[in-house]
């Protein structure tokens, strides 16, 4: 087996074995929704209810290659929804949205982010996870990979901008063709939008003109990289090697940088979490700063995976990390971490049923909002933090989380939501 670099666009990784140790952690939470399908962004309407996206679990419809071209083809489906979460009840807002996932309705991408303009407008990031030459070729015509307008009191929505075609046109960063939209950002009458596989932070009018890249994310050369063992279980054939096979391990190896999610700053600049690629450093993903140049630059860096972050209006940025270690070993344990202004570093959660995390929003009542396991078809939640305590990060290079044990409360309260087509 010839090891490559692979564009692995977030949540496309099998969850595969699940460790019994897990990490202390230093705030409680409840679930407020359960039984979601690939939960991804959520966000707060002006009335204060909470929408989370679920990105479906595909269907039995056409389908295309995966990114890497390597493992089973991801099909098309319409099982993508919007779920209202309103005084503790939830409820499906928007259905029918295109979804494509592998036959297991793991690796899912479909309805990713959603957010509200200043007057109230939602709209809506749908992902695609993989080239999008193949999209209009074998789907026909849908709206995977673009931003979308919805209407939810007619579950109808019209097409804003097409992320994936501006990919297919441009390719920015110059390497693969791929996209898959996973976060964005409303920023006066602009839409600023982070695309996994493309590597890329793109910009379009809320009407749909001017739709241009603003930064390309560069890859990253690692340095004696530690790669799965043999027979290690994963949907990509090209990442592990087959049991008995004798593999030369490079000593640098090239990693996409897959920019996760976006928020603005108090700055003004644009912020980008960095999940990274294949195979996912432990302590490599970064937080990149955006100025109003377009030029990007460290702001904090020694995570692992992350998946999206959030400012506060006091100025903390709230890191989500998908989980602690790399992907390919079976420990899906995630971490909340705010980083004051001054830069210093908490945990306000690790592990203790925080798995899988894909992203997440701090309420008016300053709790944090997570959607989490997140790459769990049925098993999605929404948990709501407590950010009253927070454990300070000791010093170190990477950030290494050692949080004392102080245990959670874990108010379980599972709302069943009607099966997804």
């Amino acid at each position: 087996m010839k090891l490559k670099p692979l564009t692995i666009t977030l949540l496309t990784f099998c969850v595969a074995s699940f460790s019994g140790i897990k990490a202390a952690s230093a705030a409680s939470f409840s679930v407020i929704a359960d039984g979601l399908y690939n939960a991804g962004g959520l966000s707060f309407s002006p009335d204060g209810n909470l929408y989370v996206t679920e990105a479906g679990i595909g269907g039995s419809g056409a389908c295309v290659p995966p990114a890497s071209g390597q493992g089973d083809s991801l099909c098309y489906g319409t099982s993508g929804a919007v779920t209202k979460i309103e005084k503790g009840k939830t409820e499906r807002i928007l259905t029918g949205l295109p979804s494509i996932a592998l036959p297991d309705g793991t690796g899912a991408a479909g309805p990713r982010d959603i957010k509200f303009d200043a007057q109230g407008k939602p709209y809506i990031l749908i992902g695609y996870a993989a080239n999008p030459t193949f999209r209009d070729r074998n789907l026909g015509n849908t709206d995977l990979g673009k931003i979308i307008a919805p209407d939810f009191k007619t579950n109808s929505w019209s097409s804003v901008a097409d992320l994936a075609n501006y990919e297919l046109a441009n390719n920015p960063d110059g390497g693969d063709v791929g996209s898959n939209p996973l976060g964005f950002v409303i920023d006066g009458n602009k839409l600023v939008a982070v695309d996994a596989g493309a590597n890329d932070l793109l910009s379009v009018n809320t009407d749909g003109r001017h739709l241009q890249s603003i930064t390309a994310f560069p890859e990253d050369v690692l340095t004696n990289p530690v790669f799965p063992p043999s027979g290690t279980p994963s949907n990509e054939p090209a990442q592990v090697p087959s049991e008995g096979e004798v593999v030369r391990r490079p000593l640098q190896f090239a990693t996409q940088a897959v920019p996760s999610g976006v928020a603005k700053g108090p700055d003004g600049a644009y912020y980008v979490s960095q999940f990274t690629g294949f195979p996912f450093p432990e302590g490599g993903a970064k937080i990149y700063r955006v100025g109003a140049d377009g030029k990007s630059s460290v702001f904090a860096d020694g995570f692992t995976q992350l998946t999206d972050l959030e400012f506060d209006t006091k100025g903390n940025l709230y890191a989500l990390q998908y989980a602690n270690q790399s992907a390919w070993k079976g420990d899906f344990d995630g971490s909340v971490i705010k980083i004051a202004p001054d830069g210093t570093r908490t945990t306000l959660l690790s592990g203790d049923g925080l798995e899988s995390p894909s992203a997440l929003t701090i309420g008016a009542d300053g709790a944090v909002y997570v959607t989490n396991r997140g790459d769990r078809p049925g098993f999605g939640q929404v948990l709501r933090i407590e950010n009253s305590k927070s454990i300070p990060e000791p010093d170190s290079a990477l950030g290494v989380l050692a949080i004392a044990a102080l245990g959670v409360a874990w108010l379980h309260k599972k709302r069943e939501l009607p099966n997804l087509p």
